[in-house]
């Protein structure tokens, strides 16, 4: 019996970076939560979306190293790469402290999340499928479906492939099952792709996501920014971060003008004060 493959890499790591708060982050993020936990790192399982084969990963710091392991039968460089976009390792964000010695307010954001980086869904298409979900109903219930629908129908805690989804017939409130479709569909037609997405402009990577039959601006937002994890995207249809904004800075205070000073880590700003906002809860 032939072992499953294995590519093992070590990456250096541009700018602050704990793996420690950026797990406790993803083990508070439902959508994409650890599907296997350890005392260090991380590991768990995803599908590629490169030829949509379920890799098993881990994870693990020295200094400013990540070690990678991805075991599967597919495209594991690929995968490695997937690994690396999704915990926003790929980025040089030795120009993120700078964000926080021009704004007090997101220097303080750095202070209580030392080293974060945000966490994304494991690829653009499971953060579309999440956005058709929880779609005019509560996250806790949007959860549940996609739990439901990943144990009934994906493989061993893996949320199910495109080909899969797009053959089931599902009772899902309004248009869900049509939207669920017309994702797995793009999907199977590279339009999801997260390599792709983050090779266009923001704008144009919003503006391609909306092309998918039920993704409007607001999921178009969530599949660029937290699926293909850009870092300079503000949303615009994030009501929480707004009401954030407000209360940190004033409810009189143009959002552009406060969050200019963000650049180049406008996604990531808005993720860290998203994120104390609900650990405050």
């Amino acid at each position: 019996m032939n072992a499953v493959p294995t590519l093992e890499t070590s990456h250096d790591i541009l700018g602050p970076w704990s793996l420690a708060t950026s797990k406790m982050f993803w083990e508070g993020f439902a959508p994409s939560a650890l599907t296997a936990q350890q005392e260090e790192g991380i590991q768990a399982r995803f599908l590629c979306d490169t030829d949509w084969e379920a890799v098993d990963f881990t994870v693990a710091q020295e200094g400013e190293t990540a070690r990678i392991s991805v075991t599967g039968a597919g495209d594991l460089g690929a995968a490695t790469a997937q690994v690396l976009r999704f915990l926003s390792l790929d980025i040089d964000a030795s120009e993120w402290p700078e964000v926080g010695r021009r704004d007090p307010v997101i220097a303080d954001a750095q202070r209580q999340l030392p080293g974060l980086r945000p966490c994304g869904f494991y690829s653009p298409y499971e953060a579309a499928a999440w956005a058709v979900l929880s779609q005019r109903i509560q996250m806790t219930q949007a959860a549940r479906l996609s739990t439901a629908i990943t144990e009934e129908h994906g493989q061993d805690g893996v949320f199910p492939t495109p080909e899969v989804l797009q053959g089931l017939a599902l009772d899902l409130p309004g248009r869900k099952l049509e939207y669920l479709h017309a994702v797995a569909e793009a999907a199977l037609a590279g339009q999801l792709d997260g390599a792709y997405l983050r090779s266009l402009s923001p704008d144009a990577a919003l503006e391609h996501v909306q092309q998918v039959r039920g993704l409007g601006p607001f999921a178009a937002e969530l599949v660029v920014i937290r699926g293909a994890n850009f870092t300079d995207v503000l949303p615009k249809s994030e009501s929480r971060l707004t009401a954030e904004i407000a209360g940190k800075y004033g409810p009189d205070r143009d959002i552009d003008e406060v969050t200019a000073v963000w650049s180049p880590f406008r996604s990531w700003a808005g993720v860290h004060l998203r994120a104390l906002r609900e650990f405050r809860k």
